[in-house]
């Protein structure tokens, strides 16, 4: 039996190691990368808070749009940056690959968020059962955008 798999038809090969607790580690990312878009919210809400004042009430419609903004400028800046990992995804020893070997970029690590979101709205969290069967324990939205998680270390 061999010990790698295929990403996909266009020839990347896994190691069956770098893919081991792939499935749990990404669930903790989530968890620290979401605590820290939480803790950044507060900086920026103040900000808002007072562009507000300044503009009479108008800035605080930016309030509606605060989280998700902040949250898709923070995947876009981390998974799209050199390490191809959020900080979550940093401290879980994970890592981003993109199957026809190229760079994950800002653009694709927005489309990743904003495909997970929308999965999860659909879905709820049964998104996450997709990763027991498709190969290389990817996600729906990484089987649409060409993309795979592995372990760094």
């Amino acid at each position: 039996m061999s010990n790698e798999s295929r990403a996909d038809d266009r020839g990347l090969i896994l190691h069956d190691e770098a893919l081991d607790g792939v499935r749990t580690r990404r669930v903790l990312a989530f968890c620290v990368d979401y605590l820290l878009i939480g803790l950044l919210l507060i900086p920026v809400a103040i900000v808002v808070f007072f562009l507000g004042i300044i503009t009479l009430g108008l800035g605080w419609f930016l309030f509606g749009i605060l989280a998700p903004l902040t949250a898709l400028l923070y995947v876009g800046a981390t998974l799209g940056g050199s390490a191809q990992a959020t900080v979550g995804m940093r401290m879980m020893g994970l890592r981003m690959l993109r199957t026809d070997g190229g760079r994950v970029d800002w653009m694709l690590a927005m489309v990743h968020t904003v495909l997970f979101w929308a999965g999860n709205a659909v879905l709820t969290p049964l998104v996450l059962l997709a990763s027991l069967f498709l190969s290389n324990k990817r996600t729906l939205h990484d089987l649409l955008l060409g993309t795979v998680v592995i372990r760094d270390r």
